[in-house]
């Protein structure tokens, strides 16, 4: 598949767009917004073809990967209608496959995110139970050379002290606090106009796997390492 950047054109016509954020200029400008869709869902599919030849994914094209560009203002403080950048995000395909990935495509603001950015009360419990049992593991991860080059560190929301049941002097307690368990990787100018921005984005998701397997193995097995009854099916 040939490569395919993100146009300039596109480029300019987001910029635009978060200088005009109204009705009245979008609906002006749909020529250019349609044009700027033709390109963000012929990236997508390349992304999505990279993508599914590396992982097993429940999204089935790189078009219904992407995300409206129209904003659901109805419980938001910020009433723009529009979105000022290309989303999309890829699901994996089984309850053994966990984490899900995105992308973002934003002058100034490209980058890739994965993880878990809101996990069930259940998962979590089980997340941490696993943690406090043994941190090893995950330490191991987050402190590897590829994982701190790529992501820096863990990301995510996390309680200002211990999550019940847990002493706050835990040696874990730092892991244990997370609400979410999410990586990020922001991308310069250069390789956003650059022609090969859905290869670097792939090859910053393939970073990422170390931590879905981990968490896919613990999010699927008891503390002894059996499979849940859940799972048995």
């Amino acid at each position: 598949m040939p490569n395919t950047p993100i146009r300039p054109s596109t480029l300019v016509f987001l910029n635009n767009l978060k200088a005009n954020n109204n009705r009245e200029w979008f609906n002006s400008n749909k020529h250019l917004y349609l044009k700027a869709q033709e390109n963000a869902i012929d990236f997508a599919e390349e992304l999505f073809a990279l993508m599914q030849n590396q992982d097993d994914l429940e999204t089935v094209s790189g078009r219904k990967s992407l995300h409206r560009i129209y904003r659901d203002i109805r419980f938001s403080k910020n009433k723009t209608p529009y979105k000022t950048n290309i989303s999309g995000s890829f699901k994996r395909s089984s309850s053994f496959l966990r984490g899900g990935y995105y992308f973002h495509i934003e002058p100034q603001n490209t980058f890739i995110a994965g993880g878990f950015f809101g996990p069930n009360a259940e998962d979590l419990k089980h997340i941490r139970s696993h943690i406090a049992a043994d941190d090893s593991e995950l330490r191991t991860i987050l402190n590897s050379k590829s994982f701190i080059s790529n992501f820096g560190e863990m990301q995510g929301a996390q309680l200002k002290t211990a999550p019940k049941g847990y002493p706050k002097d835990h040696p874990a307690i730092d892991l244990l606090r997370y609400k979410q368990f999410v990586l990020k990787k922001q991308f310069s100018e250069d390789v956003l106009s650059g022609n090969e921005l859905a290869k670097t984005m792939h090859e910053g998701f393939l970073k990422m796997r170390p931590f879905f397997d981990y968490m896919s193995e613990i999010l699927t097995t008891d503390l002894n390492g059996s499979l849940l009854p859940s799972m048995e099916h």
